[in-house]
């Protein structure tokens, strides 16, 4: 799987609360993780840093995953134990109270892609049927527009479209979602934070995944639209293209 990986503060931020991470194991099989932190007196930055530095430790030392059921396991686990982290961490630190992150993750195999999410962060796969999110957020808004008291459109301007009902590092449990999707050749994987989810449409991401441009181009396009589109929040991405063995140059 080729890879390419970009994390801008955006044109309104002082500084930058995201981190993101791709990383293989001994197996060559990969690991990508977009944290989008949150927090005052910059610890949304130490949520979101410690996450990443976490599940790059743990991914380098796991086993050969083989089975959908061992990448959920997997996640899980080490959800879990990221958050306790984020929790013990937090108590310890007066000015790290309150922090947290969300995470958008995928376990990527020759075969398979396994996408654990907590929060806003978010997944989206291109493949023959089209261009489709499939994570579901973690926030009021979309709970509004589930429920039908407002749409999708009002929910991209809604007031109190940055709160999260789940995070990591903010309650003493917490459970991702989780899916797994079958991959096939020239399939793309999008992971972001909102931070380019609400300034670019659906349409758009599609439009530029199934450009000629190379993968980073394709990558540097959509944060470029982001910050066209008013910038005012970190903008992170992941973009995972599953292509021929033969072609590969760079596992993600």
């Amino acid at each position: 799987m080729k890879t390419a990986v970009i994390t801008d503060k955006g044109k309104v931020r002082t500084h930058n609360e995201d981190a993101v991470g791709v990383f293989p194991n001994e197996h060559g099989q990969l690991l990508a993780v977009v944290a989008d932190g949150m927090g005052g007196h910059q610890a949304g930055d130490v949520a979101s840093k410690m996450t990443i530095e976490y599940f790059e430790q743990g991914w380098k030392r796991s086993e050969r995953v083989n089975t959908p059921e061992q990448a959920e396991n997997w996640l899980l686990e080490n959800i879990q134990k990221v958050n306790n982290i984020l929790l013990t961490y937090a108590s310890e630190h007066i000015d790290c109270k309150g922090m947290g992150t969300t995470i958008v993750a995928a376990i990527c195999t020759e075969n398979f892609a396994t996408v654990a999410h907590i929060g806003d962060s978010r997944c989206y796969l291109l493949n023959s049927a089209g261009f489709t999110q499939i994570t579901d957020d973690h926030s009021l808004v979309n709970e509004l527009v589930k429920s039908g008291q407002i749409s999708k459109e009002d929910a991209k301007e809604h007031p109190r479209k940055n709160i999260l009902l789940k995070a990591l590092g903010t309650e003493q449990s917490v459970y991702p979602d989780m899916k797994t999707i079958d991959l096939e050749e020239n399939d793309y994987l999008l992971l972001c934070s909102d931070g380019l989810s609400n300034k670019v449409q659906d349409d758009q991401m599609a439009a530029v995944l199934t450009s000629k441009q190379s993968l980073q181009e394709k990558a540097e396009q959509l944060i470029r639209l982001a910050n066209e589109n008013g910038g005012d929040d970190n903008i992170s991405l992941i973009l995972c293209h599953h292509v021929n063995v033969k072609e590969r140059d760079q596992t993600c």
